[in-house]
Parts: C-alpha cells; structure tokens; sequence
C-alpha cells in the first residue's frame, strides 16, 4: 500500500509526515515551507535509505514515535514494562484525522504490549511554533511501570547542530552556553521538582553560523513545572532528533489498567531568521495561546513597589502606611506586601502554614492597611508561599504527617522549611480556604505565589515518589482559587526565576525573573529570561544601593533603564532615597508608563553590538522602544554604531533620547550636538540606514546605559 504524506502548513513552514495503516509513522520534512511534495510523494522514505554495512536488516527513516528494543537508530520514547514483561515496543499507526490544514491527530498502538498513544500536532500559522502533544493509554490488563515517555521524536533540519540551553544559580538565572552536538548526542535532566535555576525547560538548536536575526534556529520549551528531561541524538541521516518530557523518579508513575497519562505540551517555534526570529514565535505563542488575563484582556501592567528589600521582616503598620504614600507619590500603581505579615513570622524559621494576619503586627487585620493604600489609588498586593511549612507553625505541629518526606530517614530541609503534600486532598483543602479567607477579608488584586526550596525527600503518604502529583496538585489548587476570585492576578516566584515556564504561566500572569536587584547582573539575567518570555511577564524591580544581592552600587538612572524593559516595580525603601533620587524614579516610571505598551505589545529584538554594548528593542508599526546598556568597558575610544536589521525598509523615523545612564566616554568639555539634537528635536533616519549604517552612538563607560524611542516621523 502506498502510504499518505500528511502535512501541516504554517505560515513560513510545513511539516510532512508519511504514514499507513500498521506502519510506523515517519518524517519526511520539519522546516521552510513547500509547495508541490512530487519527490517526497512518488518514494517512500523507507525507499531511499541505504542498506548499511554491519548494520540492521530493516534501516528506518526517524520516526515519530521510535519503539524501544527494536534495533532502531532512534531511541525509544517509552521506557516501562509490566514486572519486567512488555519492555520492547514497536508503534504502528491505527488511524488519524485532519481536522484542519494546520492540526493532525494520529493514534498509535503497540498490541503485543498492550498499549496506545494518540499524538497530536498543530503548526500554528500566526506563530510557526509547533505543539506536540501525547497522551499513553495502558490497554493491557495489568499494571504498566513507566520509567520515561516523551510522546514524539521530532526529526529536526539537517542544518541545526548546534544547542543552546540556559543554566544559572540563585541570583543568576538565565545565563545561555552554546556547543555543537557530537555524535554521542546530548541530554540533560532536572531532578529538583521545580522547573529550577539550573535547568529551565527550554532550550534553541541553532545552525553552525546562527546568530541574533541570521540563520536558522528553533526555540523549544516543555510546559511542565517540575522535573523533566531534553535529549537530542543524531539519526544515521545526520539530522537531530528532539525528545523532551518528564523526568519521574524510580517508581513514581505506575499506570493501571486502562488509565491514561498525558504528557506536557512541548512547544517548537520554528526560526527562519535568526535565534530572534524563534524568540518572537515563543513569546507571540505564549500571549495568544497560554496566558490568561483576568477579564480575558492584558491591561496596562502597574508599577510594583515590594516592601521585601524595603523592609523584611519588619512590619509595622504604621510605617507601611509612611511607605505606601510615598510609593505613590512616585507614580507607584501597586503596593505589595511581601513575607513577614502572618502570625509568628519574625524570619524565616517559623509560622510558614499559619495564612492568617499577626495579631500583634495586624491587630485589625490587612484590611486597614489595604484600605489606606487603595485610597492612594494603588492596589494591594499580598506575598504567599503556601507550598511550604515550617516545623515550627501551627499546622505543622497539628499535621506533621501532611508534609513530603521519608518517616525513617531525618527531614532534608531548605530555608528551615519543608514541603506539603499538595496531592493530600486535606493539604488542597487547608490551603485553598486560608487563601480564600484572605482573599474575602481584605482588598487582595494580586499574589506573590513564592516556592522557596527545591523538593527532597519528596514521597507522599504511602512512601512512594510525589513529584509527578505535586506539580498536577499545584495547578488544580491554583486553577481553583483563580475560579473563585477571577480578578486576582498571580505572580510566580520561585526563590527568583526557580519556577519559570509554559505550565505555571497557565495559571499566572508574572514571572519574577530573580531576586538579583543589581542592574549589572540584571541586564544578562533579562537579555536571557527575554529569550524565552515576553518582557510584559517579567518583574524587574528597581532595586536599593548597594545591591542586596551583590554589594555593589549602580546609578538609580542605570537602575531605572534596566527595569523599564519589563514589568518595572520598585523594591526599595523609597523614603531612605535622597530628593534628586526620588525625582529621578518619579521621571522613569513616568516614561515606563508612556512606553510600556509599546515594551508589551512590541516583537523583540535583542543582541551585542561590535563595542560590546547589550541592546533591547520593542517594536510596534508606528513605534519602537530601545535601550543599550555598556555593561563593560568597551574595546576602543570610539563606539560602534548599531545597526538595527528589524527597520530595514520601514521608511522614516524620528529619533528620541528618552534617558541617559553613567558617564559618557570624552573629554568633560566636550558638547556633543548630536546627543543635543537627540535630546531635543530629535533627528531623522530612515530604516534602511539604521538597519545597514547603524544609529551613531556615543562612547561610554561601563555600567553606562542610553535609551531611545522611535516614532514614524
């Protein structure tokens, strides 16, 4: 029988795939897009594979879903067994449907295993990103052991060889290392029970020559908020194979008879220009598709001001009040009140579990404040980690047995506290009515939703594995509280950016990308979060000097240009600053407040110039929104103009220099009447020179930041 090339149509790509009835369903192309398919529709691609020397008898073209066991160049995306039985697999295809150009459903079964699995895709045509989604079907009659599942191997371009994953520790999140991948492959695994620091789920295969907005490249991410695993191995062909999944601890998922279990989305947005160009099919695919706002619309995102570098443990009511009216004499939309207002909590030893206001602190609970702070016209924000408790709480002493752990081995703990049991419907229940009384007690608009430690230790009430479950109960708890209060908007936090990815931004709508305050550290820290996520999602907070995190002491001007690519806020105690500070903070907000549609509804560019200097760009029809910042000393006297590839043919532009960092690199008398004219009237360049000469900068010294806006003139 021949078989039927299947294909998806994007809007700069196609995907085909070659199935039949029995067989095994293969790829045949993942990339630019196609016209006529008379070659690939004329040969089969079992056909025109070479029978290798020393090789298996029955060479295979990479498959969609490759079986283990079988002898293939591929490995398996299954690995489980029943008490050792039924651990090779061979999937072949029982039938699928189209519904439509751009989404495919195929349904796979293995029938001496006893198993199915439905893979469903869709090229989404706005975006070009990819969704892969499967779901495993135990139709055997007795229990399956699934040890790992992927649900699909994506056959990738023959052009991309290279990967680039981000990596990072607490307060240095988001750094990005790059290398080609040899022939043993690459894989990489996170075993800590949140999407964490070191592995986020997300990762670009790039060409050999790829760069910013040159060459090909796809951006990947996996929306699951705990452990999982990438892997990319080289078929005989030469292309790269992609699986991703879950990662699931020894025993942790045993499938009954007839049940079902899902695997996370895993989302591939195919770049034909550049890492930029996969950037930008990741962020229009996560507003379109993922996020969902309260009231089914992004408003404009307020100014924060987060009184935790402000004021840590030390509340009272009394200077809360002093700090709230001075916040919004700055421009400040939103006041939130970070760890330290609930009964017991003095630092961070104790009272995690015990969600109510402290009597002494709070005598008339949050309502007084939140009241004062609503009548300056801001909104009122509350912190939480409801995940967490301390030994030394209420609950705990009431419930010792609702917390993760192993009864016969001491507790593992991180910031002296541990973890509960999500899945306990009891733990569920306990922590949705003390949120929902907060909620109801007080003027509460938003969530810091905090998760301060990775998972150890992490069995459930029968001894076994409850990562899996945790994060599923995690969803469910906070899909529930955002059923009941639908205007509350929530904020994921993870000790910073421990817990940033596709699955929690399903139930939130912020991100905080770190608790790195230093504007140095921070300008690497965005540049990389911004690969992934559009800067609308991600805090970036003007933080105190020193920095908390550092030591190390920026100008408010640097600190201020830094966090105005994103969602800005203020996490500092604003009354400490000095006049001309506070007069300063005052003019940025004012022009985050004037640009902050443009950063938010804008496509992003990102890149180096040839000086060194890190630039941001937002883009709009009629405006654009840039900063470059010179976290270095440059290599030279002069600095490089920068080029601007995303205005090439856009017509003209009038030119602002909105706001000005550090020091710039000249002699003290000198009188720059460019940057007067900038400053002033603006001048005028057309798209083409920006894109092919560059926009003339200044020279500048290091922590040295400029940022300029674009409108069509």
């Amino acid at each position: 029988m021949q078989p039927t090339l299947l294909r998806l149509e994007g809007n700069a790509c196609t995907a085909v795939l070659e199935v039949a009835p029995g067989a095994a369903a293969v790829w045949r192309h993942l990339g630019s897009r196609l016209d006529a398919l008379d070659l690939l529709a004329a040969w089969p691609g079992s056909e025109l594979l070479s029978m290798p020397q020393g090789g298996m008898d029955a060479p295979s073209p990479p498959r969609l879903a490759p079986g283990h066991g079988n002898g293939l160049a591929q490995d398996g995306i299954l690995r489980a067994h029943r008490d050792g039985l039924d651990a090779i697999h061979d999937w072949s295809v029982e039938a699928w449907s189209q519904p439509a150009v751009d989404s495919l459903s195929l349904q796979l079964g293995d029938l001496v295993a006893g198993l199915g699995l439905r893979v469903d895709l869709r090229l989404d045509a706005a975006t070009d990103v990819l969704c892969v989604q499967a779901e495993l079907h135990n139709r055997g009659a007795t229990e399956l052991q699934v040890d790992r599942l992927a649900g699909a191997s994506i056959a990738l371009p023959a052009e991309l060889t290279e990967v680039s994953c981000p990596h990072g520790e607490w307060a240095g999140e988001f750094q990005w290392e790059r290398r080609a991948v040899g022939a043993d492959g690459w894989s990489r695994e996170n075993r800590r029970g949140r999407s964490s620091h070191q592995a986020p789920p997300g990762l670009f295969v790039l060409g050999a020559h790829s760069c910013d907005d040159h060459g090909p490249a796809i951006g990947v991410q996996l929306a699951w908020s705990g452990n999982h695993r990438f892997a990319l191995e080289r078929h005989d062909d030469g292309r790269l194979l992609l699986q991703a999944g879950e990662w699931f601890a020894p025993g942790e998922v045993r499938l009954p008879p007839g049940a079902r279990l899902r695997v996370p989305a895993l989302y591939l947005a195919l770049g034909q220009a550049g890492i930029g160009s996969a950037s930008r099919g990741l962020h229009a695919l996560t507003r379109r598709e993922v996020l969902r706002w309260p009231g089914g619309k992004r408003r404009p995102r307020p100014v924060h001001l987060n009184t935790w570098e402000a004021l840590y443990f030390r509340h009272d009511e009394a200077e809360l009040r002093e700090l709230a009216s001075r916040a919004a004499e700055l421009g400040v939309e939103r006041f939130v009140l970070d760890d330290g207002w609930f009964e017991g909590r003095n630092d961070d030893r104790a009272a995690l579990g015990d969600w109510w206001p402290d009597p002494v602190k709070y005598p008339h609970g949050l309502r007084g404040l939140a009241d004062h702070v609503r009548s300056l016209g801001m909104e009122f924000g509350l912190w939480v980690e409801p995940e967490m408790v301390n030994p030394d709480s209420h609950l705990y002493r009431e419930h010792p047995e609702w917390a993760l752990g192993d009864a016969r081995r001491p507790p593992v703990f991180g910031r002296h506290q541990l973890v509960l049991d999500l899945a306990r419907p009891e733990v569920s229940r306990y922590l949705f009515d003390k949120l929902d009384a907060l909620l109801r007690d007080a003027p509460i608009s938003y969530l810091k939703w905090d998760m301060n430690r990775d998972l150890a230790q992490a069995l459930d009430a029968h001894g076994r594995p409850g990562m899996h479950a945790q994060v599923l109960a995690l969803y469910a708890l906070l899909e529930r509280l955002r059923d009941a209060h639908p205007q509350v908007e929530i904020e994921s936090c993870a000790s910073g950016g421990a817990r940033a990815d596709l699955g929690i931004l399903r139930h939130t709508q912020r991100l905080w990308t770190s608790d790195n305050n230093d504007a140095s550290s921070r300008i690497a820290i965005q540049s990389g979060a911004l690969r992934l996520f559009p800067p609308e999602l991600l805090g970036s907070h003007v933080g105190p000097a020193p920095a908390h995190a550092t030591g190390r002491s920026q100008s408010i001007d640097l600190r201020c240009a830094v966090a105005c690519f994103g969602h800005m806020g203020v996490e500092a105690d604003v009354r400490a600053m000095s006049t001309d500070e506070r007069d300063r903070l005052r003019g940025w907000i004012a022009l985050y407040k004037q640009w902050r549609e443009t950063i938010h509804d804008g496509e992003i560019d990102q890149g180096r110039s040839p000086s060194g200097a890190r630039w941001w760009l937002a883009s709009t029809p009629q405006r654009h929104f840039l900063c470059v910042f010179q976290p270095e000393a440059m290599p030279g006297s002069q600095s490089a103009a920068l080029r601007l590839p995303r205005l090439r043919g856009s017509g003209r532009w009038r030119v602002h220099l909105l706001g000005r960092a550090g020091q710039l690199r000249q002699r003290a008398e000198q009188q720059s009447a460019w940057l007067r004219a900038l400053a002033g009237p603006g001048v005028l360049a057309d798209g083409h020179e920006l894109a092919q000469c560059g926009l003339p900068l200044p020279a500048l010294h290091p922590e040295a930041a400029l940022v300029f806006g674009l409108e069509r003139a």
